[in-house]
């Protein structure tokens, strides 16, 4: 590995990925999670997708998202009310935490070869999006314990991997200690050092900072200097268990205040002279980096899943909004019930339309990109930095529209029937930072252009991993964390089997004997392969030196997400809809949404399938939410 592979900042926050980042604004008042009408988000269509898939364990979603409808009301662990007192007193969700593990979500984060359940991670984006839709504190704190142990299942030590499984089963909390107050994202500047102690084992000295529930973990993965040179070999990860620690080798420092997840235990560590076993370490001395930034692979697309939960309640609340609130009347004031809907406003349902379209491209990213894991594992570290770059700035992106449609009403706290909203906007802004800001993320992608801009050219497509990658309701091949790799040899497939799948796409639409022909797809899906081709001839003229990208490659960065995102979404249509009456409203709203983003011309009437999302997500059953995997289940054979 070399210093171009680990760029400056590539793990940006993501111990607060971890948790938080530094120069955070002050806080604002906490809203409560209780449902747009009142009653509980989570008894309001908390399923993603189907229940039960056809290939999914029912324990896994079906019966874990029951669970969670039970435990959500007055006086219960996801009350509305008990988690907006417990965010308006910057207090950890110690209930509903306890709750997720005695519905058996740790045994979720545990590979299924070492004693866990954990044998398609589609399903670990369906579960965490379904905690995330109820409370994204309870989500990022509870999930952060699959980012302490993720090394320790890449490292390859069986009987380790076996021993802390089984820990996770049982409720232990792992953290991740990755960050330092004067370094941040910098990993190679870090200064906790780790050297052999007489007689044995290693002597761990130094602070760690802003990282997630650290002081509340009894396990936490540390990266350590073991070489006073550093560089990519000078570092190595140890799993440091507290319990073992001597008294007065190590002090917990206080919590951070943040914006959001304000109840989340954001804090740090300090080492003196701590006692590790030889045990301790996590790999080989020296591959500490090396595994970090394979395990981030994983880590940041699975990011997706809370970025998606958010994504799902905002705009659930924005359009039961539109659909209670009315224009004034003759004699009415402004927002009386005598007036129209707004929802029947011209431009407020385009608004809803158009954040329905940016949430299904953001989901078409993070389920191609979750299935990734299994069947184009090499090329991850151009995927997750996708995926971690594009699902949080497009949710980012929708509720800042949304709370536009809102206006002061998404502003307001605790007590108002609205106040939700400010508490979702407020919690999803750390996303981004999780597991390395979007800029972090498109500078790791920009290392690669050459390599993906080659591959792009060559059509180098595993055609039949991308086709397992693209049809959600199969179940996939075992995950194999040996095939992670640091950089992508191939480039990327889901976009070189782009000009296939317009293809596909053409063939399709010429025979007439399907009831629905996919024809008006086919010059949205040729615009955007245009656009692609002109893409990477764009990046292939790129040239840079490591820590001087120009500022016109963060461009082409944000233009391959849109393309990579569409491309995702064109995929899955193809593999996910067998039936001759298959869909095109979400595809076609998705290609629009992106190919405008884009800047490349869109007709009029072809916008018009935004007023039809509008409708889809209005006119469905009370309190559910627009799931590209429901219309993937509807339409698959």
């Amino acid at each position: 590995m070399t210093t171009a592979a680990l760029p400056t900042g590539a793990v940006d926050g993501q111990d607060a990925g971890a948790g938080a980042a530094g120069g955070q604004t002050p806080r604002a008042g906490a809203a409560g999670e209780q449902g747009p009408s009142g009653g509980s988000a989570a008894g309001r269509g908390l399923a993603t997708g189907p229940a039960d898939g056809p290939d999914l364990p029912t324990h896994s979603v079906g019966a874990f998202t029951r669970r969670l409808r039970e435990l959500t009301g007055p006086a219960l662990p996801f009350g509305a009310e008990e988690l907006a007192a417990l965010d308006a007193a910057d207090a950890f969700p110690t209930a509903a935490c306890r709750a997720l593990d005695e519905a058996g979500l740790p045994r979720s984060y545990v590979p299924a070869e070492h004693g866990g359940d954990l044998a398609d991670f589609t399903v670990v984006l369906r579960l965490l999006r379904a905690v995330s839709r109820i409370d994204l504190t309870v989500a990022a704190a509870h999930g952060k314990t699959y980012l302490g142990a993720v090394s320790t299942w890449i490292a390859g030590d069986d009987e380790a991997a076996r021993r802390l499984g089984s820990r996770i089963a049982d409720g232990e909390v792992v953290s991740c200690a990755l960050t330092e107050r004067d370094h941040g994202s910098d990993l190679l500047s870090g200064e906790v050092t780790a050297r052999p102690a007489p007689g044995g084992g290693w002597l761990l000295d130094g602070e760690k900072w802003l990282i997630n529930n650290v002081t509340r973990a009894g396990l936490v993965t540390v990266l350590a200097r073991t070489d006073e040179e550093g560089g990519p070999r000078g570092f190595s990860l140890f799993l440091v268990d507290k319990a073992r620690l001597e008294p007065g080798t190590w002090t917990s420092l206080p919590k951070v205040p943040t914006y959001g997840i304000r109840g989340a235990d954001i804090s740090g560590i300090s080492f003196d002279a701590a006692h590790l076993p030889e045990d301790a370490l996590i790999g080989a001395v020296g591959q500490g980096v090396e595994i970090i930034v394979k395990a981030l692979h994983i880590t940041r697309t699975c990011c997706a899943a809370m970025s998606l939960g958010a994504g799902d309640h905002a705009l659930r609340l924005a359009a039961d909004f539109a659909a209670t609130h009315h224009d004034a009347g003759p004699g009415d004031t402004p927002g009386g019930a005598h007036g129209a809907p707004l929802a029947r406003q011209p431009h407020i349902r385009r608004e809803l339309g158009e954040a329905t379209a940016g949430l299904l491209l953001a989901e078409a990213t993070g389920l191609i990109a979750v299935r990734s894991l299994h069947s184009l594992t090499g090329e991850m570290s151009v995927i997750s930095a996708v995926a971690k770059a594009y699902v949080p700035a497009q949710v980012d992106a929708l509720v800042a529209r949304l709370l536009q449609l809102l206006g002061p009403h998404g502003l307001l706290g605790p007590g108002d029937p609205h106040g939700q909203f400010a508490k979702a906007e407020r919690d999803h802004r750390i996303i981004g930072i999780f597991d390395g800001s979007s800029l972090v993320n498109r500078n790791a992608l920009i290392e690669q252009f050459p390599r993906i801009a080659r591959g792009y050219r060559k059509g180098r497509t595993d055609a039949e991993a991308l086709a397992e990658a693209a049809s959600p309701h199969t179940a996939p091949r075992p995950f194999r964390p040996a095939g992670l790799s640091l950089l992508s040899t191939s480039g990327c497939s889901v976009l070189a089997g782009l000009p296939a799948a317009v293809e596909a796409l053409r063939t399709r639409a010429a025979d007439e004997s399907r009831d629905r022909s996919p024809a008006p797809l086919v010059s949205l899906a040729e615009r955007l392969l245009d656009a692609t081709d002109r893409l990477h001839e764009a990046m292939a003229t790129v040239r840079f030196t490591p820590r001087a990208v120009p500022g016109e490659a963060f461009d082409l960065a944000e233009r391959y997400e849109l393309c990579f995102a569409a491309a995702g979404a064109l995929h899955l249509w193809l593999h996910g809809t067998t039936t001759t009456a298959a869909d095109t409203t979400w595809l076609r709203g998705c290609l629009v949404k992106a190919l405008t983003d884009l800047g490349e011309p869109v007709t009029a009437a072809e916008t018009d399938v935004l007023d039809e999302l509008t409708d889809l997500l209005l006119d469905g059953p009370p309190g559910t939410f627009v799931s590209l995997l429901d219309h993937l289940e509807a339409n698959a054979s």
